[in-house]
C-alpha cells in the first residue's frame, strides 16, 4: 500500500510541475521587429451611438500599445485592466496610445465587461468575429492573447509586455 501511495505522489508531483512548464511557454504571433498589420477599429462605446471608425494606421507617429482580450479569457481580461490602469496614471503625457481590442461574440457582454472593469481613456473595439476575425487570424493569435507595443512607424517594439516593462519604457 505504502509503494503504490508514494509513486502517486511523484506522479501527482510531475503532472504539477509539467502545469508550471506549459504556463510559461511563449505566445505564439506576430514578432518584434515586425510591422503590425493595420485593421479599422469601430468605435463599440460611441457616446452619439454612431459608431465611430478608426484605423490603427492613424495612429501611425505615437507609440500605441495593442492588447488583444476577451472576457471569457481571464489572464488577458486581467492585463488589460492593469495596463489600462497603468497608463492612465503613468501616461500623463500621453507618450503611449492603449488601444484595446476584445474578442468577445457578443457586445453586450463586451459592454458590461468594460463597465465592470472600469475601463476608463482607452480606446476600447470589439470584435465580435471573435477567433474567426481578421484581426486576430493577421496577429496569429490562435495560441493565446497578447498585447503589442509599437512604434511611431507601426513597428513591434515589444510583445507580451508586462505592467513592470511598460513602466519602465513609459520612464
Amino acid at each position: 500500500m505504502r509503494y503504490y501511495v508514494k509513486w502517486f505522489f511523484v506522479v501527482l508531483l510531475i503532472s504539477s510541475l509539467t502545469s508550471f512548464i506549459e504556463k510559461d511557454k511563449p505566445v505564439r504571433g506576430l514578432s518584434v521587429g515586425e510591422y503590425a498589420p493595420d485593421f479599422v477599429m469601430v468605435d463599440a462605446l460611441s457616446k452619439e451611438n454612431i459608431p465611430a471608425h478608426k484605423r490603427l494606421s492613424e495612429l501611425h507617429g505615437d507609440y500605441v500599445l495593442v492588447n488583444f482580450w476577451a472576457s471569457y479569457n481571464a489572464q488577458s481580461r486581467i492585463r488589460n485592466i492593469e495596463l489600462s490602469r497603468a497608463l492612465e496614471e503613468k501616461n500623463a503625457h500621453r507618450q503611449i496610445e492603449f488601444v484595446s481590442v476584445s474578442f468577445d461574440d457578443y457586445a453586450s457582454i463586451f459592454h458590461e465587461t468594460v463597465r465592470k472593469d472600469g475601463i476608463v481613456g482607452a480606446s476600447c473595439f470589439v470584435d465580435t468575429a471573435g477567433e474567426k476575425s481578421n484581426i486576430f487570424k493577421d496577429y496569429e493569435l490562435k495560441n493565446g492573447l497578447t498585447n503589442y507595443l509599437l512604434d511611431e512607424n507601426g513597428m513591434i517594439i515589444a510583445k507580451n509586455i508586462s505592467v513592470e516593462e511598460l513602466s519602465a519604457y513609459l520612464n
